[in-house]
């Protein structure tokens, strides 16, 4: 099973690359990722997918809050999002991974999240875990793969056994995650998968920190990262717990 490199527990990770809308960088954007290269800093990107079967490297399941246009991103094709500039920045549109790859190209690690397509953290996936794949087959610089979503994580171990993949976790409150059903939030709380997906890290929640189920993988020596942490104070206080911090809005 593939390890998570060292890499990813030294340098602070740039939640959605190192975003300022001030600075006309906005998350998830190619200037959000060059100045995270700049920085030194490691990179956390989102994924979703376009309506052509393309990974796209965008946070929401809707346009309306990143962009000026309105509407599921699943219903646009890859060269639609390409020509949808994003908010608070210098015009360009949603970029797909291959051209984050591009960017990044191996000088900093990229920590990848597939965002949920089920819609109820069921097993309704493949499409997205095969996309990402397919992009990621000639990139060698580090990278590591992860989400909420436990049987996308499973179909990441069938089509890239070769990658580091983990989980992203929390309690699960139930008014944080409205679509799914209760009884699949509360399955979901003891981070009961991590073996069976063969994950070798967890990303949780910073204010979760303390929860059983993550003593326990810290007590196996599992890596433990965490998101996302918005000040110097809080990422203190994590690192008593997580080897490395996912963050934003400070210099960490």
């Amino acid at each position: 099973m593939p390890q998570l490199p060292d890499l990813f527990l030294t340098r602070p990770i740039a939640h959605r690359a190192l975003h300022d809308q001030q600075d006309l960088r906005p998350e998830n954007s190619r200037a959000a990722m060059r100045a995270a290269i700049g920085g030194n800093y490691g990179i956390e990107i989102d994924l979703q997918l376009s309506k052509d079967g393309q990974a796209m490297v965008f946070h929401d399941y809707d346009l309306g809050r990143l962009t000026g246009q309105s509407g599921p991103i699943q219903q646009r094709s890859a060269r639609d999002l390409a020509g949808i500039a994003l908010k608070h920045g210098d015009g360009e549109g949603v970029p797909t991974l291959r051209e984050v790859l591009d960017i990044v190209a191996g000088q900093v690690p990229l920590l990848i999240e597939l965002k949920d397509q089920d819609g109820a953290l069921g097993p309704n996936v493949g499409a997205l875990e095969r996309a990402t794949a397919e992009a990621l087959q000639t990139y060698s610089g580090p990278v590591a793969l992860m989400s909420f979503n436990p049987h996308s994580v499973a179909a990441l171990a069938d089509l890239a056994p070769d990658l580091p993949r983990g989980l992203t976790t929390e309690n699960f409150a139930p008014e944080d995650w409205p679509p799914v059903p209760d009884a699949r939030l509360h399955e979901l709380n003891p981070i009961p998968d991590f073996d069976r997906v063969g994950a070798c890290f967890v990303s949780h929640n910073h204010a979760h920190l303390d929860s059983p189920a993550i003593q326990a993988l810290a007590q196996r020596d599992v890596p433990i990262l965490c998101w996302t942490i918005r000040s110097p104070e809080d990422e203190e206080k994590a690192r008593k717990i997580a080897a490395n911090v996912t963050f934003e809005g400070y210099a960490a």
